[in-house]
């Protein structure tokens, strides 16, 4: 399940914060989900999620009714990169 967790934020599915698995689930598991019935609906539902515009079921909605697992937004600590200063260098041409 945490492999499944981190592949929801990444395309094509990209969940807009990081997930982080809570289920407490051990092991492998076998499954599949489905978002669209053909190619060409499919396509569209992801270059949906793309743009932000997708018309299809939202990736809550297809993990929630095909697994019966359910996405919560939670608060909590993450890593974060703090750049203090950046310094052109002149490089010569």
């Amino acid at each position: 399940m945490t492999d499944f967790a981190n592949r929801l934020t990444t395309r094509p599915l990209k969940v807009d914060r990081p997930v982080i698995d809570k289920t407490g689930l051990n092991g492998s598991y076998d499954f599949s989900l489905t978002f669209a019935g053909n190619a060409a609906e499919l396509k569209s539902n992801l270059e949906g999620l793309d743009r932000g515009t997708g018309s299809g079921p939202s990736i809550f909605t297809v993990v929630q009714q095909q697994l019966g697992l359910k996405l919560e937004p939670r608060k909590g600590p993450v890593e974060i990169l703090v750049i203090e200063q950046a310094s052109k260098v002149p490089v010569e041409n």
